[in-house]
């Protein structure tokens, strides 16, 4: 039997975090690809470092993306996150282009033949999950992590708090009791800031948001509320740390609630299945609990390479379940084709939409009306309950 009472802690970082720029800068690459053709490749990785972006990886599309083009963009990430500082400014860094065509072994694989459907881009494993803990059915403490941080970042780019760098992390630990998140033992936030700033104004600025976004009384002990606790937090960015694309996987999905696949998503179009059936994955668990089936809901699928079907679909309701979890797993195949192309086409993912993804969680965000989030819907629901009557 799962334990009642417990701590539970999580970390959200923000979109001026070395890594979060690189997510972010791929994602970019992504939307321009598929901007200009829906079905184009895309695996960019991105590295910074102090005054440096570096871009490689292997695409297919039009002629017209040209490499000018895609610096463009990555200066126009860093501008729009607000990087203007000596060591990283998005007009003064060198930005090193390394793209080259996809590969052909891969493509026959990957691309529609004939009577062959479109296959999978890669083998894995991707995991989706949903549980009844916020409004938005994502595991708390991931959830107001991400919470505090957008709440700093829309005062730093509001003018309302000019102190503030683009650099943050947030770690918030959640007591358990009875299997329910009722408070906040420890908060931690780091965030960069303004030379010569009182370390006294941070942490009063920062504890405003913290109470705003909390529910009331949750709040910790003035002892464990920890604001910059290392002191100064003046250089930050990739002057400070370099960052790289694909290492903040947990802060993308559940904050460790969840098991996370074998991929990063960012910097990968649609046909990667590291990317499509995670949000498939999440969609589907999403709407088991929207549904009322089952309080907590975990979704495994698996592929391999150039194959069009899932090789596995596994469903763990974690005892909260009012429904046999393996005719779920049956009927979710009937209520949604899980193959690459029906995932495309069901949550229309050849959009360019990704970029918006970077930074404060893949999930528990709101579906947008140009189709981003799209599998942050629960349109499933009476699907599922039909199948299951």
């Amino acid at each position: 039997m799962s334990r009642k009472n417990y701590l539970f802690t999580s970390e959200s970082v923000s979109e001026g975090h070395p890594d979060k720029i690189c997510d972010r800068i791929s994602d970019a690459v992504v939307d321009l690809f598929l901007s200009e053709d829906p079905d184009a490749r895309v695996a960019c990785e991105t590295v910074t470092t102090t005054n440096f972006i570096g871009l490689c990886g292997e695409v297919r599309g039009p002629g017209s993306i040209t490499p000018e083009k895609i610096e463009q963009r990555a200066r126009d990430v860093v501008r729009k996150i607000g990087y203007e500082q000596e060591g990283f400014h998005w007009e003064g860094a060198d930005v090193q282009i390394r793209l080259h065509a996809q590969s052909a072994d891969i493509a026959q694989g990957v691309d529609a033949d004939g009577n062959k459907d479109l296959g999978a881009g890669d083998q894995g494993i991707m995991f989706g999950y949903a549980v009844r803990e916020t409004e938005d059915l994502m595991p708390a403490p991931i959830y107001f992590s991400h919470a505090i941080l957008r709440s700093l970042s829309e005062a730093r780019h509001s003018g309302a708090a000019p102190i503030l760098g683009p650099d943050a992390k947030s770690q918030v630990t959640l007591a358990y009791e009875d299997g329910k998140p009722v408070r906040a033992t420890s908060v931690v936030v780091s965030t960069q800031h303004a030379e010569g700033v009182d370390q006294d104004e941070i942490r009063a600025l920062v504890r405003e948001h913290v109470e705003t976004v909390l529910p009331d009384g949750w709040m910790c002990a003035e002892e464990d509320f920890y604001v910059n606790p290392t002191g100064k937090f003046v250089i930050g960015g990739p002057d400070g740390d370099a960052g790289l694309t694909g290492r903040k996987i947990i802060v993308d999905t559940y904050g460790g609630a969840a098991p996370h696949g074998g991929g990063a998503f960012s910097g990968k179009d649609p046909t990667k299945v590291d990317r499509s059936a995670a949000y498939a994955a999440r969609y589907l668990a999403k709407n088991v609990v929207a549904a009322d089936l089952a309080d907590r809901c975990t979704i495994q699928l698996s592929y391999a390479i150039g194959v069009s079907r899932p090789l596995s679909v596994y469903v763990d309701l974690h005892g909260t379940e009012r429904v046999d979890p393996a005719k779920l797993e049956k009927v979710l195949s009937e209520v949604m084709d899980l193959s690459p192309r029906g995932i495309r086409d069901h949550l229309q993912l050849c959009r360019p939409i990704y970029e918006r993804t970077a930074a404060y969680g893949h999930f528990g965000r709101k579906p947008e009306d140009d189709g981003g989030f799209s599998w942050e819907r629960v349109d499933l629901v009476d699907d599922l309950k039909n199948a299951l009557a």
